[in-house]
């Protein structure tokens, strides 16, 4: 719910629309109250109030990318939510975005594997399977404080089979600094504020 209205916030409510262009799991973070957090400004850019799209450079994470974006170069609002639904799916089936264990067929990339088996009804099956094997709150709350004592806060290593994507073209940086998306809700407030804060999906749980 926080993630879904940082990304309303950043679309409608902001004095300019700001799209974020890498949504992902290891950019939401949880931070010492368990709420979850948009980190990560690095790739966004603002838009003017009636500008349907931005016509750019493709950047973002392969498996989150929005097919229609890099296929077009047109990032509009709704490929924000596209990487936030394959987010989801994540969640839902413990699976990452990209994997080479899944077959041609049923598609190497999460959301056409998630689509593929709506359509065959297969949905169950594909949930995750590890459920049973699930801590307690308890004990997922002792885990995240005994992450906090120890300091280990950061945003996790990086996945080998999560690739970062940029064509080589140099793109500007939109400096999120001057901006107010830190006071949005849902929102990561920069460098001092990551002090406590962990990765909603931490790649060692794979």
């Amino acid at each position: 719910m926080e993630i879904a209205g940082a990304l309303s916030y950043l679309h409608a409510s902001a004095a300019f629309p700001i799209y974020h262009r890498d949504i992902k799991s290891t950019n939401i973070l949880l931070d010492a109250k368990y709420r979850a957090k948009v980190a990560d400004f690095g790739t966004s850019r603002s838009v003017a109030i009636d500008q349907t799209h931005l016509t750019t450079l493709v950047h973002g994470t392969f498996g989150y990318l929005d097919p229609e974006y890099f296929q077009s170069s047109q990032f509009t609002e709704k490929s924000d939510v596209y990487s936030f639904g394959v987010v989801l799916v994540e969640l839902l089936t413990g699976q990452k975005p990209i994997s080479s264990r899944r077959s041609q067929e049923e598609g190497k990339s999460l959301a056409t594997y998630f689509i593929t088996s709506m359509q065959l009804d297969r949905l169950f099956e594909i949930l995750d399977a590890q459920w049973k094997k699930r801590p307690t709150m308890r004990e997922v709350t002792a885990e995240l404080e005994g992450i906090q004592i120890s300091g280990k806060t950061s945003n996790g290593g990086q996945n080998y089979e999560e690739v970062e994507y940029v064509r080589t073209d140099s793109i500007e940086p939109w400096d999120v600094a001057s901006s107010s998306t830190g006071t949005g809700p849902g929102l990561d407030g920069g460098p001092s504020s990551s002090l406590h804060e962990i990765p909603l999906l931490p790649y060692k749980s794979w």
